[in-house]
Parts: C-alpha cells; sequence; structure tokens
C-alpha cells in the first residue's frame, strides 16, 4: 500500500506501543530518567500518570527492554479489572510460578518464596500495573500487602502503577493513604510542544526508512498540533491517514489541506455524516 509508495519499511505511525519508535520529548526524557532511577534505587512504589494517548505504555514497554534481563525479573499486567485473588494469579502467571494451592494464601507463599530465591541470586523483581486508576481499593491494598514481602535491608519487589490521572485521585482516598505514602517516585507525562511534535513525525519518518524529505509540511504539521495539542496518539492518528490520503491522490507531499481533509472525516459531526453517507448508499445500491 502506501509503504511503497514513500519507500517505508514499514508503518510509522501505528497506534500500537512500540519501543522502536520511541521519542523522548521533554517531559518524557525526564519521566523515563525518574523510572531508571525508581527501578535502579529500589524505591519500592513508582507512579507513572498521563492523560490518554500520551505514551505511557510505550515507554513502560521500552523501561523494560532496556533492563538487563541478567538482572532484572519483570512482570507486566495490562488487565486491570480482576479482584485481588485474580491479580496475584496473574502475578504468579506472568513470572512463571507454578503453585500448589490456587488461592489467596498459596499464591502469596508461591510469590514469597520465588522472590527471596531471586533476591539471594541478585535479580530484582518488577511488577507493572497498567491502566491502574481501574483497580477497585480492595485490589490496590493487595498490591501494598505485595510490596511488605521484604528482607531487613531491602524491598523484594519493585512496584510500578500506570494510569490515567484518575489515578491520583483513587490514590487519595483516606482508605489507601498507606499505599499512597509509599509511593516514593512519581512520574508524570504530559502532551509536546509544537517543536517536539515536528520532531516525533520526523523521527518516525525517518525510523520507518523514509528518504523522502519533508513529507509533512510545516504548515501541515501546525494543523497536526493544533488538532493534537502535542497527543501522541492523536499526531499517529491523523499522520497514517494523511499518508493514506496522499498515496490515493499520488502524491508523495501531505499538505496542509490533505491534514485538514484527513481531521474533518476524524471529527465526530465528520464521522457521523460519514456514517449516514455510507448507510444511504449502502440501503439505494440497488436502486
Amino acid at each position: 500500500m502506501y509503504c511503497d509508495h514513500f519507500g517505508f519499511s514499514e508503518k510509522p505511525f501505528t497506534i500500537t506501543p512500540n519501543p522502536h519508535f520511541v521519542f523522548l520529548s521533554t517531559v518524557h526524557r525526564e519521566a523515563f530518567a525518574r523510572l531508571l532511577y525508581g527501578v535502579d534505587s529500589h524505591a519500592g512504589f513508582i507512579a507513572l500518570t498521563g492523560e490518554v494517548g500520551t505514551g505511557k505504555t510505550t515507554m513502560l514497554r521500552t523501561l523494560l527492554t532496556q533492563l538487563d534481563p541478567e538482572k532484572y525479573t519483570c512482570a507486566l499486567i495490562f488487565n486491570s479489572c480482576m479482584s485481588s485473588e485474580q491479580l496475584l494469579a496473574s502475578v504468579c502467571r506472568e513470572l512463571g510460578i507454578e503453585t500448589v494451592e490456587q488461592n489467596r494464601y498459596g499464591y502469596l507463599e508461591a510469590l514469597n518464596g520465588f522472590l527471596i530465591d531471586q533476591n539471594s541470586k541478585g535479580r530484582t523483581v518488577i511488577l507493572v500495573i497498567d491502566e491502574a486508576q481501574n483497580l477497585a481499593p480492595e485490589v490496590l491494598e493487595q498490591v501494598r500487602m505485595i510490596s511488605n514481602l521484604e528482607t531487613e535491608r531491602d524491598k523484594l519487589i519493585q512496584i510500578i502503577l500506570a494510569g490515567q490521572p484518575e489515578l491520583n485521585a483513587v490514590l487519595r482516598r483516606h482508605d489507601l493513604r498507606q499505599l499512597s505514602q509509599r509511593i516514593t517516585v512519581r512520574c508524570r507525562l504530559a502532551p509536546m510542544n509544537i517543536d517536539e511534535t515536528s520532531q516525533y513525525i520526523s523521527h518516525r519518518l525517518r525510523i520507518s526508512g523514509s528518504r523522502i524529505p519533508d513529507i509533512f509540511s510545516a504548515r501541515a504539521v501546525k494543523r497536526i498540533y493544533r488538532y493534537s495539542h502535542g497527543n501522541p496518539r492523536l499526531i499517529n492518528v491523523v499522520c497514517e491517514q494523511a499518508l493514506v490520503m496522499a498515496w490515493t491522490r499520488e502524491t508523495q507531499s501531505v499538505s496542509p489541506s490533505i491534514v485538514a481533509d484527513v481531521i474533518a472525516e476524524l471529527h465526530p459531526d465528520g464521522e457521523n455524516n460519514g456514517l449516514r453517507s455510507r448507510i444511504s448508499n449502502w440501503l439505494f445500491a440497488g436502486k
């Protein structure tokens, strides 16, 4: 499709989190440094927050791929809509821990033994829970109990809670104050500015093997920024569709008018009009 048209080796603007395409803006770089510090210093609890589409999952994946597998054992939990016992089962499953008893006591007993073994081998165990704002208070309390597994000198497990800004509101609950007080490292992701948006687009094009200069004009980038406000996911959506539209129009540059047409299609009103049009075409196709 358009990849051949532009000479890409892969699609540059998919919304699937991919560490290969990671771009660290000033805010992202600072947050990433805090994550590394928290892990290296055995902070115990780390919180990463950011609006939808600001790159939390991509940053987490990037962090985990950069950690030395000889020194770190990692578990990444995506499904946050679960009970406390289901969470324990998921943690054990992700870490490859076999349990004799499949209940809360059995999971905790097996997990504790695993953590002690890893600690004796000089390895750090990291548990990452994404979309943590969806965790029920009792499940978050279970997470705190997991953090109680420790030796006299060190924490046996490092826990990263990542989620939308609503996570902060959850952690401010009075009944979760013990957990909140244990979070010693907090990171927040924010949208990019216009210069970083331009660099972000150029970065992803370059990683995809682009050899065509200035595929997106400066004015096109400005339109993308005004629509996305520097949100990486929204940038990806617009850029992807703009490349497709440029391909269908047999041009190797994305103009401001192409971006405007794409945004009009993505706008809710435009989506509804497009849907009505498609339904009408289908209804009257045989007439």
